[in-house]
């Protein structure tokens, strides 16, 4: 049986790592000397592996050895412990080296990346460019505010509202009408002291007095009228200071502008108004002055304030030019002041007509010869019910249940439309007329006629 103390139980104690120089002479002790070799090893058993040296052998076996033996026995321990002794000094001698050469290698590492990093922010620094000086506060106001139209200035430097541009540009070219039926509005159209107004508004009058945005009060004489358009012309008499009206095309017009309105709403002279234009060509039906006959004219509607006396008075945008007359108001039939929808006539039919007064010609309206509904379904325009004999539409060859979409390259919507569209045309003058035949659009150059069509 083998015992906890036999050879072979010492080397799986020490793991096999280690071999005792004095165990073979262990083996040659007497058996009176086991109990010592024992004690011995009890007495280390205990101890840490790392701790474990020959000298506590050397102690156990000490009284059966010669002095002789024990001193070279001390002596060759003495050694090897010296000897270990000295490789654990070199050692941590070494690895202090080590530690000491990688802390100076490091500081000398991040030095130069720290000094890399310097000089690049440095560059950096000297690749920004320097930023402009900033200009003083009322200088960057002045910058950021956006630039207005001449016609809203009215001093140097002073910037006002659009409205209150539009009335001090607009209102020196408005003047008021006094007739002895009423009163009304004009607007002055050219230097030469024309006025432009309703034929409603000087009604078969033929001398009217003219109040100046100034109150300069002077007399005007009735050039003529085309009571089928509701224009009228009248000539400033005298030397009186006036100023003529800037007037826009018709084509510049916008729903949803800004419409400013001038008059004498109840004789109340230069009073101003505002809204928008809310249509374009609304084909609208009015009364002939003279004869009670119906007409239809394409005319602009807007929400700014008209009431009687605003006739003939101007309506603008807000570069302060004329866009169109104020003319007349819808009205339920039980009120007559304004409910917001009012009429004016456009500034191209103005003029159109103003040149025909003032240079005597014709002022017949231009006539097809058909009739006409509005298109029930499907595409909008004037379906043609029936021709005329000796007219204009059939000779050119329009047919009935043609659907009449375009004149002159303007959109139809219905037959309104189409006849405003005709009838401020002079007779005589050809118009390109686009109708929808068999599914397809085709296109027809018509001479105008007369009402009655010979």
């Amino acid at each position: 049986m083998t015992h906890e103390n036999d050879s072979d139980d010492l080397a799986p104690n020490f793991h096999g790592s280690y071999t005792d120089p004095f165990e073979e002479k262990a083996e040659d002790l007497s058996t009176q000397d086991a109990p010592i070799v024992k004690e011995a090893f009890e007495s280390h058993s205990d101890s840490h592996f790392g701790d474990r040296t020959s000298t506590g052998i050397h102690i156990a076996i000490g009284n059966e050895r010669n002095a002789a033996q024990d001193e070279k026995d001390i002596d060759w321990d003495d050694g090897a412990l010296s000897y270990g002794r000295s490789r654990h000094f070199l050692g941590r001698s070494a690895l202090i080296v080590l530690i000491a050469a990688a802390l100076i290698l490091g500081g000398v590492f991040i030095g130069i990346y720290g000094w890399g990093e310097s000089d690049e922010l440095v560059v950096e620094q000297v690749e920004v460019p320097t930023p402009e000086p900033i200009p003083p506060a009322d200088e960057q106001v002045q910058q950021e505010e956006v630039p207005l139209p001449e016609a809203e200035i009215l001093e140097l430097g002073e910037i006002v509202e659009p409205v209150t541009a539009v009335a001090a540009a607009v209102s020196p070219s408005v003047v008021r009408i006094d007739t002895s039926t009423g009163t009304g509005s004009g607007i002055i159209l050219d230097s030469s002291g024309r006025v432009v107004t309703n034929a409603h508004v000087v009604n078969g009058a033929q001398k009217v007095d003219i109040r100046f945005a100034d109150g300069t009060r002077a007399q005007g004489t009735v050039l003529g009228s085309d009571p089928n358009v509701d224009i009228a012309i009248v000539r400033i008499e005298g030397d009186a200071a006036f100023e003529e009206a800037e007037f826009a095309s018709s084509d510049t017009v916008q729903v949803g502008q800004l419409a400013v309105a001038i008059g004498s709403p109840f004789g109340l002279e230069q009073s101003v108004t505002a809204g928008i234009v809310s249509a374009v060509n609304r084909a609208v039906q009015h009364a002939n002055i003279i004869d009670g006959s119906t007409t239809v004219m394409e005319m602009i509607q807007t929400d700014a304030p008209i009431n009687p006396g605003n006739s003939g008075g101007a309506l603008a945008d807000r570069q302060g030019r004329v866009i169109g007359m104020n003319t007349s108001i819808r009205t339920d039939g039980i009120v007559s002041g304004n409910l917001g929808v009012g009429f004016a006539i456009p500034s191209d039919t103005i003029l159109l007509v103003a040149e025909r007064i003032v240079n005597g010609e014709s002022l017949d309206v231009g006539f097809l010869g058909l009739t006409g509904q509005d298109s029930a379904l499907g595409r909008p325009g004037a379906l043609i019910i029936d021709v005329l004999e000796g007219c204009p539409a059939l000779e050119w060859g329009l047919l009935p249940g043609d659907l009449v979409v375009s004149v002159d390259g303007s959109p139809i919507l219905g037959i309104s439309e189409l006849a405003a569209k005709t009838r401020i045309t002079s007779p005589g003058t050809p118009v390109e007329i686009g109708v929808i035949r068999n599914g397809e659009e085709v296109f027809f150059v018509v001479v105008l006629g007369t009402v009655g069509c010979n």
